[in-house]
């Protein structure tokens, strides 16, 4: 495990929660990988780091998407909502977490 590199205070602040959609779930089931919503300017070994020091797995790949918000109006007034950062978690073989409980595991 990774997670000596960054202080703990900081690895805390990067995860901010789990993405539950019917995407997330089918990944989940079909290739033990985790979809998660990260800082903005979380890096690729600072979620593999935060991962396997919150849920206790080890990290075999991270990879990134930056999601642009959506564009929305109020009445004639334009707006955007704020751009997002999604990271694709894969475990190594036999792990898995379970986030559909309360607990962390």
């Amino acid at each position: 495990m990774s997670q000596l590199k960054f202080s703990q205070e900081r690895l805390l602040k990067v995860i901010l929660g789990p993405v539950v959609s019917e995407k997330a779930t089918e990944i989940a089931d079909a290739r033990s990988q985790f979809t998660f919503k990260v800082a903005t300017d979380a890096t690729k070994a600072e979620i593999k780091s935060a991962v396997e020091m919150l849920f206790k797995k080890d990290v075999n790949s991270v990879q990134v998407v930056n999601v642009k918000g959506k564009k929305k109006r109020t009445g004639q007034r334009p707006g955007q909502r704020k751009n997002w950062k999604k990271a694709y978690v894969c475990l190594k073989p036999g792990q898995d977490i379970d986030l559909t409980s309360g607990e962390i595991s």
